[in-house]
């Protein structure tokens, strides 16, 4: 099984997220959903260096003050990812074209209220809202419904 390493970034500006309303790739297990930025680590690459690189490629925005806020495990079937999210509250450049999706500054409460992204989103932006220290975060899904979570290895409630 190979197993996926990424990069998701949330870019937070007055109680707002850039999001990006993922709509132009084909193919895209994430089409239609909101996510914030971010995409797969290039050979050699650290997470801060990918999720650097990765933010500018999508937004055309280069980091300046960012920071880990955990490291999420997803699986669904065959499908197994670790991903390192980030937090970001300073940038350089102004935000251009992004060719996956739009991007729009959402407010940070409509992002897990109104907007569909993952249910294992909400859990991991709750976290960050409630400035959980570094998580461990591990998701399961099966057929892209969330059927397990844990944080920092204990079963976590989230319904």
């Amino acid at each position: 099984m190979e197993i996926e390493l990424t990069t998701l970034c949330y870019i937070e500006k007055d109680g707002k997220y850039l999001m990006l309303h993922r709509t132009k790739k084909k193919n895209d297990p994430n089409h239609d959903l909101w996510l914030g930025v971010g995409g797969h680590f290039e050979t050699g690459e650290s997470p801060d260096e990918c999720v650097v690189r990765e933010v500018r490629e999508e937004t055309g925005l280069t980091l300046t003050d960012y920071r880990l806020r955990g490291i999420v495990s997803f699986s669904d079937n065959d499908w197994y990812e670790y991903m390192f999210l980030y937090s970001a509250y300073a940038w350089e450049g102004t935000i251009g074209e992004c060719n996956e999706g739009e991007l729009l500054w959402v407010d940070k409460k409509d992002v897990v209220e109104k907007l569909p992204i993952w249910d294992g989103d909400r859990i991991f932006l709750r976290l960050m809202d409630e400035d959980i220290p570094v998580f461990s975060l591990k998701l399961r899904y099966d057929n892209r419904i969330l059927k397990y979570a844990a944080l920092n290895g204990k079963v976590f409630e989230y319904q």
